[in-house]
């Protein structure tokens, strides 16, 4: 098996994170965005030291286990979804096998509770970031989600299956709009256009819409075809407003952003209509969201995730509770009406005054809220846990904050993960302190995806 070279062989597993596993002439080959069962073409791209990984190139023949048609029209071009080919049962055994396998390589003994899967499996995000490009060089402006393997690539997801309809009638009208105007999009190798993103959060709960069109300042294409700027955002604003929606619009917003990196950031937001937040509600709690805060993409499958993680925590009367990693303060709310104080620490500045407001919104006095990092501020805090909830990002705990968390000696701790091999990481140093693995729930949160939490009760020995 030589670089380069083109083979043909069959998935005979898919471990996370989305890599399947071939066996060709005796060689194990690594290749991502295939499906167990499936037989493949692919090319191969990197050789060291006997492993070998390979570009997926096509499809040869479907596993028996997938639709004969993918339910949604983007499948196999859109690099956001992975699984849609697969019926959700399918898809939770999928996730559920690579998750155990990576668990029961570091514990043993516990007590698994399963997948469960999200209320909804379609039309289940409440928020989407699109991005403005075309799909080939120079052609014509497209609206939506990146080709799968491509940096620059966009193809528009008008009938994406992860969002309310209503979404996909804002991103068409959007489009139909700017190229109607031919206005150009920012190219990132020349730091040249104007249109970035439109942003689109929607309440499920609340029917509630937020819509930001991010774009730089760059406005002489627009004024080359004799517009301005402000004629055209409130045409593009006239045309939301009109348009037959089951949801309601909360605000209209218009954020510039010259940063030269390919992400959504704020350097300036400005309301063209309404306000620059709305309501969402988990678990009889409200929540005010802001077009950049962090908030569960899945509002319903969050209630599941969150109820599972309370019911693992326990009574919590007259306690005190640690949410480290706190985020907005979600899990810190859900608990403080059934705890005597519960302290949440996080990174995030911003989300942190957004869990102090919300947490005033739901009435709720007896959490507070500090900004910083989880490894310096341990070693400020004076009080002493009861029990601690912790929920990382992606890539988990500090290496040296594990240590500080065991020290605190609590009889319980709950962790919430996003990801997997980090977990697992993260549970053999807490198992080293003497905590054990009792029992472990997933919640599955991004139906179509490859994607999945994992909440985990640990005791002290």
């Amino acid at each position: 098996m030589k670089k380069g070279e083109i083979y043909t062989g069959i998935v005979e597993r898919v471990d996370f994170p989305n890599k399947g596993i071939l066996f060709v002439d005796g060689e194990k080959v690594t290749v991502k965005h295939v499906l167990p069962g499936q037989t493949v073409e692919f090319a191969v791209t990197k050789q060291r030291k006997g492993k070998y990984e390979g570009r997926l190139l096509s499809v040869v023949l479907r596993s028996e286990a997938e639709y004969e048609k993918p339910r949604c029209p983007h499948a196999g071009v859109c690099g956001g979804c992975s699984y849609q080919s697969l019926p959700y049962e399918e898809q939770l055994k999928l996730k559920e096998s690579q998750v155990r396998a990576l668990l029961d390589g570091v514990c043993g003994g516990y007590e698994f509770e399963g997948i469960k899967g999200s209320p909804l499996t379609e039309g289940y995000r409440n928020k989407m970031e699109f991005s403005f490009g075309d799909a080939q060089k120079d052609g014509p402006l497209e609206l939506g989600m990146h080709k799968r393997g491509s940096f620059y690539d966009v193809v528009t997801v008008d009938k994406c299956c992860l969002v309310h309809p209503d979404c996909c009638r804002i991103l068409s009208e959007t489009l139909s709009l700017f190229r109607e105007h031919g206005t150009g999009f920012y190219k990132k190798l020349s730091h040249v256009g104007y249109l970035r993103h439109l942003l689109v959060r929607r309440g499920v709960k609340t029917g509630e819409i937020l819509v930001d069109l991010v774009t730089t300042t760059q406005t002489e294409g627009i004024s080359a075809l004799g517009w301005n700027e402000a004629e055209l955002l409130e045409e593009w604003k006239k045309r939301l407003l009109e348009l037959p929606l089951d949801g309601t619009f909360a605000g209209i917003l218009h954020t510039k952003n010259d940063s030269l990196a390919d992400v959504v950031k704020n350097d300036g937001t400005e309301t063209l209509y309404g306000q620059d937040f709305f309501y969402e509600e988990l678990l009889g709690l409200k929540f005010k969201i802001t077009p950049f805060s962090f908030f569960q993409t899945n509002s319903l499958g969050a209630e599941v995730l969150y109820s599972t993680a309370r019911e693992y925590i326990g009574d919590t009367s007259g306690q005190r509770v640690f949410d480290l990693y706190s985020g907005t303060g979600t899990i810190a709310q859900i608990l403080a009406p059934v705890a005597e104080h519960v302290t949440g620490v996080e990174i995030v500045e911003e989300a942190v005054e957004a869990a102090k407001e919300n947490a005033a919104l739901n009435g709720l006095s007896n959490c507070d809220f500090i900004a910083g990092d989880v490894l310096k501020v341990l070693d400020t805090l004076e009080e002493r846990p009861d029990l601690i909830v912790l929920d990382p990002p992606r890539d988990g705990i500090h290496p040296k904050a594990l240590p500080k968390i065991m020290d605190y000696g609590v009889e319980r701790i709950v962790y919430v993960s996003c990801k997997p091999t980090s977990l697992v990481r993260d549970l053999a140093v807490l198992m080293d302190g003497g905590y054990v693995v009792e029992k472990i729930c997933l919640v599955d949160m991004f139906p179509g995806t490859g994607h999945v939490e994992t909440v985990v009760l640990l005791t002290q020995k």
